[in-house]
């Protein structure tokens, strides 16, 4: 009983203190579904002597929730066993729920997933008004459900209609917000407050009951016969189907049991609950995520990429080195996160432009109460504008965002890089031209370094840090504690032309317009690029990245190969983008029309001329959906492996996160290399051979593919 300490005062109050041992959080594992059978078969002897129970925890966390490694190993021959485990559990969080007693949840610190869902066993939640907490129900990016009652306790707390948000799609709520959506009672100043305030509840509650317990209960919000939910439940469906476009079975699975449990009683709801849970572990989706969000994730921000050795860094003055888009998106996350930045551009109001747009986020983040005005003040006065490269003396590390032009950006490093502390970090945030090629602008190879972002930076959280020939590990280990510290995702990956994310990027956009080049119907290729569980399809994000810098990139990637002696292959994407922007002025959303038109009011719409110049009908006609899946999905894959094989990606692990992180790669899937896994690597390599006689040398599974697919073994 180690796990759970169980301490009866003389008031008859008894205290429930969760403390795994050995672990710095509390998680439902075995050691404590044995250790709270136990504290509940105690509870039941000693009730004559309790007035009332309070639970907390020991840790800085209330508890963490399910133990992910249990659930990753269950299998379909598992599935009855794991339903009786975990009906076992459910059935001792009852026992307390139901003793008669009143029972406080007293929260720490954050309470997610099942250590939520124990709070919600209790009749009143007390937790401390700290910001840094988070409550809620996480499961759902995980592709699982609240597997503890979440499903069942929640919409009978708040109805199903509040409780969809926080079940579906996860949302993590602070302290305030939860006492506001009605998920806790109250809010503590201290520790010994939120003690104090579970006492004062006990002593006014003597006999607790929960409110879907007592007679004539009724669902906030109405049932779902109710006329009006009734109403709203029929087109739900069809709403959710449109969101996860059929990818994503728990948020389905949710509404389900949700809607199924609150038809029937409490305990018979719990029962549906626990075999839609089941469903779910034991499915692909399921492994998938778990497999990469939490263990993968996990271990690359434990520093599973970075170097021995090297003594962890904190940047004080950072560079930035032009002011568009991507460099005023560098400048705010790394003001925002406590560091001075001087942002520099060709002229001062060009410099002040690109602030401003640090100041238009902090605004938004003020109206919203993120943040305080005097909080605003302070990041903004982080950020110098400036035309002059006499204000970067004394950066610890600069960062060019300049356009994506060699020359260009030799000269600004040759202009910025004196201007460093000693030892200082140079990077880069090319997305196609090799570290090494750039880094011969640079004094100090060894202290040059890629650091591409993504678009919006605010708001995408990977950085690929690219490792150049000369790139020292010092500067590799210091890369790396800069982009933790900007609470960034770091992969790194070894040099070559578009590294990993751009180069797996261009496979997918260049497969989409090569789609349409051959007849294909262009709303198809879009639903395709959707249903595959890609965010945008290929046609608008080509808009998006603008098919002019489509043209620059290749333009000087053709002319850096045949420079090195090498022959440029020129993809059937290249001429439907060449045709779109020389013969039809069609450059991208930024110009105001690409593939899609762009109305000053009103949503974008697929071009209508492109059924003219491109569409044959017999072509559009025989299309399958599938078919333009697969390519969808399989070429990023394959162009993946070849990233593997080249020793351009380092880790399965970086192969997996940098393509759902950087480049939105169906996170069904659980990323590139992970897709390849769950289809069976034989499967694949045969599937890709079908792709290849089909449309082509691109599909061609490389020769590490295949050494896989003979020995029938996953990439790990």
């Amino acid at each position: 009983m180690r796990a759970i300490r169980y301490e009866l005062g003389s008031d008859q109050i008894l205290t429930l203190t969760i403390d795994m041992p050995g672990q710095s959080a509390n998680t439902m594992n075995m050691a404590f579904r044995e250790a709270l059978n136990e504290t509940v078969n105690k509870v039941q002897g000693d009730l004559e002597n309790i007035r009332g129970i309070i639970i907390t925890s020991a840790k800085k966390t209330f508890f963490a929730g399910g133990d992910l490694k249990e659930l990753h190993k269950v299998t379909r021959d598992d599935a009855e066993a794991f339903e009786g485990m975990v009906n076992g559990l459910k059935a001792q969080m009852r026992a307390l729920e139901t003793c008669g007693k009143p029972v406080v949840a007293a929260i720490n610190g954050t309470a997610l997933g099942g250590g939520f869902e124990i709070a919600l066993a209790c009749h009143h939640r007390i937790v401390l008004d700290n910001n840094s907490i988070q409550l809620g129900l996480p499961e759902v990016t995980l592709g699982l459900l609240p597997g503890g009652g979440g499903t069942q306790r929640l919409p009978r707390m708040i109805g199903l209609e509040a409780a969809f948000p926080l079940l579906m799609e996860g949302k993590k709520l602070r302290p305030s917000a939860a006492l506001k959506a009605g998920i806790i009672d109250e809010l503590a100043v201290s520790p010994e407050d939120m003690i104090a305030k579970a006492r004062a509840f006990i002593d006014a509650n003597p006999k607790c009951q929960q409110p879907w317990d007592k007679k004539g209960f009724k669902l906030p919000g109405g049932a779902p016969h109710h006329p009006a939910m009734a109403q709203k439940l029929a087109i739900a469906p069809a709403m959710l189907k449109q969101k996860t476009k059929g990818c994503y079975p728990a948020p389905e699975r949710i509404m389900a049991a949700a809607v199924e449990g609150a038809q029937v009683g409490f305990d018979n709801g719990s029962l549906i609950e626990t075999r839609y849970f089941a469903e779910l572990v034991i499915g692909q989706v399921a492994k998938n995520m778990t497999g990469t969000f939490w263990f993968q994730l996990n271990d690359i921000n434990a520093g599973g990429s970075r170097p021995e050795g090297v003594e962890k860094e904190s940047f004080k003055k950072v560079g930035v080195l032009g002011a568009g888009m991507m460099g005023a998106g560098i400048a705010y996350s790394t003001a925002i996160r406590g560091i001075e930045v001087v942002l520099k551009d060709i002229s001062l109001e060009s410099a002040e432009k690109g602030k401003s747009y640090s100041e238009n986020l902090l605004a938004k983040q003020v109206s919203r109460g993120r943040m305080t005005e005097e909080e605003k003040v302070q990041t903004l006065g982080r950020i110098k504008a400036s035309d002059s490269a006499a204000d970067l003396e004394g950066c610890d590390l600069v960062i060019e965002a300049v356009f994506e032009d060699s020359d260009l950006k030799a000269k600004v490093t040759a202009e910025a890089e004196p201007k460093l502390v000693n030892n200082g970090i140079f990077a880069s945030n090319t997305s196609t031209i090799p570290i090494t090629q750039l880094a011969e602008a640079s004094a100090k190879p060894e202290n040059f370094i890629g650091l591409h972002f993504f678009s919006p930076v605010d708001k995408m959280m990977l950085v690929e840090i690219i490792v150049g020939e000369k790139t020292s590990d010092e500067t590799l280990a210091r890369a790396f504690d800069y982009v933790q510290q900007i609470g960034k995702i770091p992969v790194v990956v070894n040099d070559s032309r578009g590294f990993f994310t751009s180069r797996v990027f261009g496979t997918f956009v260049n497969e989409g317009i090569s789609m349409l080049g051959e007849g294909i119907h262009p709303s198809s290729i879009e639903n395709a690029g959707l249903l595959a569980g890609m965010p945008v399809g290929p046609l608008s994000i080509s808009d998006e990245v603008s098919m002019t810098l489509m043209q620059h990139i290749r333009s000087q990637s053709k002319k850096d190969m045949e420079a090195a002696g090498g022959t440029w292959k020129p993809h059937p994407a290249e001429a439907i983008i060449d045709q779109m922007v020389n013969d039809h002025g069609r450059k991208g959303k930024a110009a105001g029309a690409g593939f899609y038109e762009y109305p000053a009011k009103g949503k974008k719409y697929l071009w209508p001329e492109l059924e003219t110049l491109y569409v044959d009908s017999e072509e559009a006609r025989k299309a399958k959906l599938r078919e333009l899946k697969d390519r969808i999905l399989f070429i990023q894959a394959i162009e993946t492996v070849r990233c593997l094989e080249e020793g351009v990606l380092r880790t399965v692990e970086d192969a997996n996160i940098g393509s759902i992180f950087g480049i939105g790669y169906a996170p069904w899937t659980g990323g590139a290399i992970q897709f390849i896994n769950q289809y069976g690597v034989r499967a694949f390599a045969e599937r890709a051979r079908e792709l290849t006689a089909a449309y082509g040398e691109r599909f061609a599974p490389p020769a590490l593919l295949l050494e896989h697919a003979e020995q029938d073994k996953p990439f790990i």
